[in-house]
C-alpha cells in the first residue's frame, strides 16, 4: 500500500505539472487586453489672484502712518487683501469706522489711477498713478508762516 499509495501521489504530482505547462484554454474567444476605467484627477479650481501691496508701496504707506502716529492723530491700521481690490484702513481708534482708505486697484491702473485715498464719508481726495503723490494728501507737512 505504501508503494501504491507514494506512486498515486507522484502521479497526481506529475499531473499537476503537467496542467501548469499546459496552454489555458481560451473560452469564446475574449480580448487579449481589457479596458480599465481610468479615473481622471479632480480639476483644480483656479485660485483667483490675490491683489496686495508689494514691499516699496507699504513702505511709502507706512512712512506717512507712522508720522501721523508720533503726532498723536492716528492709532490703528487694517490690511484687507481680495480679488480686485487692497485697501489699508486708517483709523482714530480701532473701534471706529476707518478715517482713511488707501486703495490700490490695478483695474483702474489706465483709466483715473491704480490709487486712490478715501474718506470715511466715501469722498475721494486723490486717485492717480504714483502712490507718493496721492498718499502726500495725508502727510501735513509744517508750513513756514511769516509774520
Amino acid at each position: 500500500m505504501s508503494e501504491s499509495g507514494t506512486l498515486d501521489q507522484l502521479d497526481s504530482q506529475k499531473a499537476a505539472e503537467a496542467a501548469d505547462r499546459a496552454p489555458a484554454a481560451v473560452p469564446d474567444r475574449q480580448p487579449a487586453f481589457r479596458l480599465h476605467a481610468v479615473q481622471t484627477p479632480p480639476q483644480r479650481q483656479a485660485i483667483p489672484p490675490v491683489i496686495a501691496f508689494n514691499r516699496h508701496e507699504l513702505q511709502t504707506i507706512l512712512n506717512v502712518y507712522g508720522r501721523q502716529v508720533a503726532a498723536g492723530e492716528w492709532r490703528d491700521y487694517a490690511l484687507d487683501f481680495g480679488p480686485q481690490t487692497a485697501v489699508f484702513s486708517i483709523f482714530r481708534r480701532s473701534s471706529e469706522m476707518p478715517l482713511y482708505r488707501v486703495v490700490k486697484d490695478p483695474r483702474l491702473a489706465r483709466k483715473q489711477g491704480m490709487y486712490s485715498v478715501i474718506t470715511a464719508t466715501g469722498l475721494i481726495l486723490k486717485r492717480g498713478q504714483e502712490l507718493d503723490r496721492v498718499i502726500a494728501v495725508l502727510d501735513k507737512k509744517l508750513k513756514l508762516v511769516e509774520r
